[in-house]
């Protein structure tokens, strides 16, 4: 059998899961005012149907304090059980397992559900620095209204048919406030002891197996290293582990904590942390705890997770974004197709980027998830097409693949001698050489569905005409864009693909100038600083990477402080010479002059390459235009247009 151990039931309490993989609870934003729908009941279907042993559901309230966003599952009333039940059936069609979460924040509120400022309940009134939340310390009695909420919404999941029940004790939530000596600062039963910090998650427990027996399984996810010197300290939390093992069928072990940018970092690590660097975690874990431990972060392939359980670093691995990019990676990886699995790159664009900012959830490489309604089944054409791509970039790759995969006949070309069009710089700069895979997987994807691909081929007019297609579809990318700058004769100004390209001449102190906001002028800055450059970053926005995903955007804007770049922002330029920058403020009539500067990079986005679409208009009707080719966006938009042009063509 390809990867024994991966592919070997367990059970955790009375329930048997098929194989050690696991979608470990996350939020999607597919719900529908906190009750599940079409969308979401596909999501997890698909992930099910694609070989996935264990499905834990999204984070579910437990009481009406525990609304922490407007997207979250509510679980308070027997409202919830209709739905979930849903999942569960569809779930259970294909051999999965169903756990649900029960969830309760405390004082790590995001958002009130009526605009208003976030109202949060604590053990303690300990602020939130992440959230700027200073929580009103509960009461007694809404203690015990809480606690018999846990019970109540395990009970709505168990009649809803759910084989298991795991509470959310990781991140900074609300068990873990009642752990942690620093946050929990109470002087009655529930604080003070050690014993008494850990009476709130002992009567959660015994509130579940009263409503829901002994034969449930049940278990608890928990952060031992948050991340973070004033939360939960992994000494309190093995402490922990230790005292609830005869109470808990299973341990889910993560790192990181909502409560500080540090923490958040990791709930959802991105491609700059190794692959499986949490397994030392599951070892802890497993030195206080006798039963199976699932162990998640950065397992993105089968091969890290076959190895993790076989030197019992772990019992079962999680594997969420592995899924959320390929929902067949079980299936392929148990019938040996692994050169067909396409691997997650952390990049936490279109998965927690889409949810952070209330969107449904997706992924840069497999647009399909998150759409599971409109893309799961796409039928093959009756009467294929001959069709011709031009450009192999993302956009381009992606067409190509899906076209193909529906039966038409597809030929793509590509001027340069690689594929992956930007895709080949992005991964030059500082963490981020794992980018790289997404030309990888794409190429594959294009490889099994038989698109024949000519690379160092120039596209004209002539060459249109000699391959006759029925449909053409025009993804030739973009170029670096450059504004006007006064004085821009005297300077050295370059753009960043020279700079990654190495051919330009960079000096000892260099000013970016950046328009966009995303990981382009960060990644040079954070690269010519590492090379001994002198870097200062003038942002049009509040700060470096102003329109990334939070966590990366934290983390980045750090690194660079720590490597001694100035970021100077609400700034854009408009002149130069040889030695000084001229800036004016994007808010304010005020001229900002920066001398001693020798290079000037600018990354002020990219032009369109229009020139094919222009000669091909008498032809518009078979003509598709898309990625940057059509505007200059992002790989996320350029995948998405591509599966959207191959799916209807």
């Amino acid at each position: 059998m390809n990867f024994p151990n991966l592919f070997s039931p367990l059970t955790l309490g009375s329930c048997k899961v098929k194989n050690r993989i696991v979608s470990t609870g996350h939020d999607t934003v597919l719900s529908t005012s906190g009750l599940v729908n079409d969308k979401l009941v596909a999501y997890h279907k698909a992930r099910a149907s694609g070989g996935c042993g264990l499905i834990v559901t999204q984070v579910s309230a437990v009481h009406h304090t525990a609304y922490y966003t407007p997207y979250l599952l509510i679980a308070t009333d027997d409202d919830f059980i209709p739905g979930y039940r849903r999942i569960v059936e569809a779930c259970h069609a294909h051999g999965a397992k169903v756990f649900g979460q029960l969830f309760h924040p405390g004082r790590e509120v995001s958002a009130s559900m009526d605009g208003t400022a976030a109202l949060a309940y604590a053990p303690s009134a300990s602020p939130s620095e992440r959230f700027r939340t200073i929580p009103c310390e509960m009461t007694i009695d809404m203690i015990e209204e809480i606690v018999e909420g846990y019970g109540q919404a395990a009970r709505r999941m168990v009649e809803a048919g759910a084989d298991g029940v795991e509470i959310v004790g990781s991140h900074g939530y609300l068990p873990s406030q009642f752990l942690s000596q620093s946050v929990n600062t109470r002087t009655d039963r529930y604080g003070g002891t050690e014993e008494n910090r850990h009476r709130f998650l002992k009567e959660v427990i015994a509130a579940l197996r009263d409503q829901i027996g002994d034969d449930i399984a049940v278990g608890m996810r928990i952060s031992i290293d948050e991340k973070n010197e004033a939360g939960l300290t992994q000494e309190e939390a093995l402490a922990a582990i230790g005292v609830l093992d005869v109470d808990l069928d299973y341990l889910s072990v993560v790192a990181g904590s909502s409560a500080t940018s540090q923490g958040a970092t990791h709930i959802v690590p991105s491609m700059n942390f190794e692959h499986g660097y949490t397994s030392p975690l599951g070892v802890l874990a497993k030195q206080h705890f006798s039963g199976p431990v699932i162990v998640t972060g950065r397992i993105n392939q089968p091969q890290i997770a076959e190895e993790l359980i076989k030197t019992g670093q772990a019992d079962l691995c999680g594997m969420t974004r592995a899924m959320i990019c390929d929902p067949e990676m079980p299936n392929k990886s148990k019938n040996g197709a692994i050169d067909d699995v396409r691997a997650c790159i952390g990049c936490n664009q279109a998965c927690i980027g889409h949810v952070l900012n209330g969107d449904a959830i997706s992924c840069l490489q497999h647009p399909e998830t998150g759409r599971e309604l409109e893309y799961g089944n796409m039928e093959v054409v009756p009467s294929p097409r001959k069709i011709l791509v031009v450009g192999g970039g993302p956009a381009g790759m992606k067409a190509a693949a899906v076209a193909a995969s529906r039966g038409h006949k597809v030929t793509l070309m590509e001027r340069e001698a690689h594929l992956g069009g930007q895709a080949n710089r992005a991964h030059l700069l500082p963490g981020r050489g794992e980018f790289s895979g997404i030309i990888s997987n794409l190429t594959r994807e294009m490889e099994r569905t038989g698109v024949h691909v000519m690379r160092k081929q120039n596209v004209d007019v002539e060459v249109v005409n000699e391959q006759a297609p029925d449909e053409i579809i025009l993804a030739c990318g973009a170029k670096p864009y450059m504004p006007a700058i006064e004085g821009s004769e005297e300077a050295n100004i370059v753009d960043a693909w020279q700079v990654l390209d190495g051919t330009a001449k960079i000096g000892n102190s260099v000013l970016i100038a950046d328009w966009t906001s995303d990981w382009i002028a960060p990644g040079i800055a954070e690269k010519l600083a590492r090379e001994g450059c002198k870097v200062r970053l003038a942002v049009t926005g509040a700060s470096a990477g102003e329109v990334l995903q939070q966590y990366v955007k934290n983390r980045w804007n750090c690194v660079l402080l720590g490597l001694g770049v100035e970021i100077i922002p609400y700034v854009r330029i408009f002149g130069a010479d040889a030695n000084t920058v001229y800036l004016e403020r994007t808010a304010i009539s005020e001229h900002v002059v920066i001398k001693g500067v020798d290079t000037v990079v600018v990354t002020h986005g990219h032009a369109s390459n229009r020139g094919l679409v222009q000669q091909l208009h008498d032809r518009k009707d078979s003509v598709h235009v898309i990625g940057d080719c059509l505007t200059p966006r992002d790989a996320e938009a350029a995948v998405f247009d591509g599966l959207k042009i191959g799916a209807r063509i």
